[in-house]
């Protein structure tokens, strides 16, 4: 009896999820892998990592690509290697999502654009937090004049947040994955190590807790990450570049510093699934975002 190799064939392939900053990329990843994986907050360029997200759905495999937001200015190192992560994601991938929102389609927007018009590669336009647009009747006008500036795949409308039409664009997604065996154990959701995650949660808290007060000159170490039988203990280094910024961080009688972790080791232990003990330090490290050797040892440059 002749096999059906139509039930036996498998789809894998890598998508890039692009963007200005803080248009929802991270939120967009945690929703369709259904598990949290890349920090958000509602400061711009918190996410500054190039981040895997694998998606295993039956006979199709999606490995998305989380890039920092690309944006104009390149002031420092750090700024640079985020633009330089979000670049080269789109090189090496089958289908880029390229994301924007609402009726917004800024000078920050054209920029990412341009950067997609030298490839060969289909660009799903992907509108988010459409839920917001108040007035439903200008949705379709502005979809009509973005579709004049490039040749999209489609363009698709969602709320990243909220899960709307997310089903859909995973299935246009599918479409572009070629034939090729899993890449990725289906049971692996992503490529990252625990120990990157807690220092990108505890990295979250502050961004979350002290967004206004603090520019983007803090990162986080993590010094020691040993798993024992029923715990995990974690030592984090919470790197700033002046004086007051530590004093910001730490709080009156240490408050801050304690609610930062506290909420971290919550988040931690919901997705470690164990009990962890805590404990962070503040160090001041001048010009660290502007120096190659600290971005090095803090894991910034691949």
């Amino acid at each position: 009896m002749k096999k059906d190799t139509q039930l036996t064939k498998s789809y894998c392939g890598y998508v890039a999820i692009v963007g200005k900053p803080n248009v929802g990329k991270s939120t967009l990843l945690n929703h369709l892998l259904r598990q949290k994986i890349s920090i958000t907050s509602r400061k711009p360029q918190t996410t500054r990592h190039r981040i895997l997200g694998v998606n295993s759905d039956g006979r199709y495999q999606c490995i998305f690509i989380d890039t920092p937001g690309v944006h104009a200015t390149q002031k420092k190192t750090l700024n640079r290697i985020m633009n330089e992560a979000a670049v080269s994601a789109i090189n090496d991938v089958d289908a880029v999502i390229f994301l924007v929102e609402k009726l917004n389609f800024k000078k920050a927007d054209h920029q990412v654009l341009e950067l997609l018009k030298v490839i060969k590669k289909p660009v799903l336009l992907v509108i988010n937090k459409v839920d917001l647009i108040k007035v439903k009747s200008a949705l379709l006008p502005h979809i009509k004049e973005l579709s004049e500036f490039f040749d999209f795949s489609e363009v698709i409308p969602v709320s990243a947040l909220g899960g709307h039409n997310l089903d859909y664009l995973e299935k246009v997604v599918k479409k572009h994955l070629p034939e090729g065996p899993f890449l990725f154990p289906e049971d692996q959701f992503t490529d990252r190590s625990l120990r990157f995650f807690a220092s990108e949660l505890i990295r979250e808290k502050i961004t979350r807790q002290l967004g206004d007060e603090l520019p983007y000159d803090v990162t986080v170490e993590i010094e020691k990450f040993v798993e024992q039988e029923e715990l995990i203990d974690i030592h984090g280094l919470i790197l700033v570049d002046k004086k007051g910024q530590k004093k910001i961080i730490i709080g009156k009688n240490g408050d801050r510093l304690k609610s930062i972790g506290s909420s971290a080791r919550q988040d931690m232990e919901k997705a470690f699934e164990s009990k962890v003990m805590l404990r962070l330090w503040v160090k001041v490290k001048n010009g660290w975002a502007d120096d190659d050797r600290a971005l090095q040892s803090l894991g910034y440059m691949d």
